[in-house]
């Protein structure tokens, strides 16, 4: 290999890596905002990664798939805090802002996809909240209409709410939380991704439980 194609190669790196801080800063930014949320997003952005790999996906694209995890939910920056922090049901208009969140998402990281490709982080930000029977938002696409990064951490995002407590439910033990991803096959997920998770739940299990761990510990 030429002197120019490694100096080329270290660039990438340094630019990937960079890009990985950068996401996981601001997803930790995000998660700040609500103590109920506190390591959602690095939680996403593992399970998200760890799914991908199970499909079949390159370590290169589970790694975009990792920053897209701690991305998903940027735009929620630009909704105010008397909505994402409000203990009671949302009233319609009020879940109307929350449904904008994956648009500004998408508006913000934007740029990113310069460097992944026409398809990649916007795409599986704007799209992380649709459903896979055409249901979800914010375009009502179906099936595999969806983008494959967008479908994986829609299955990540729900399993990392369903364990955390939020000011409308507590938190699921993980083994409910498995049932409800595997009972939603078909519905709200693609159940190629849901077989994938469910293959390897005992090892996101360890992951999650260990984090928390951490966490308390710290």
């Amino acid at each position: 290999m030429k002197l120019e194609e490694m100096c080329g190669f270290q660039v990438v790196d340094a630019v990937r890596l960079t890009i990985h801080v950068f996401a996981e800063s601001l997803g930790n930014a995000i998660d700040a905002k609500d103590h109920c949320t506190r390591s959602h997003s690095e939680e996403v952005a593992v399970v998200s990664q760890a799914i991908g790999q199970q499909v079949g996906l390159s370590a290169s694209q589970a790694d975009i798939l990792h920053i897209a995890g701690h991305l998903h939910d940027i735009g929620k920056i630009g909704i105010s805090d008397a909505i994402l922090k409000k203990s009671g049901p949302l009233t319609d208009a009020e879940y109307k802002v929350i449904k904008t969140h994956p648009q500004m998402g998408a508006e913000i990281i934007g740029p990113l996809t310069t460097l992944m490709g026409n398809d990649g982080i916007a795409k599986m930000v704007l799209h992380h909240h649709e459903r896979y029977d055409g249901t979800g938002y914010p375009h009502g696409l179906r099936g595999t209409r969806i983008p494959l990064g967008a479908r994986i951490i829609a299955v990540a995002d729900s399993l990392s709410a369903m364990l955390q407590t939020r000011p409308y439910r507590p938190a699921m033990d993980f083994g409910k939380a498995a049932d409800e991803v595997a009972r939603c096959a078909g519905t709200q997920f693609d159940p190629r991704i849901v077989e994938a998770f469910l293959d390897i739940q005992d090892t996101i299990k360890g992951y999650i439980d260990s984090m928390r761990d951490l966490k308390v510990a710290v």
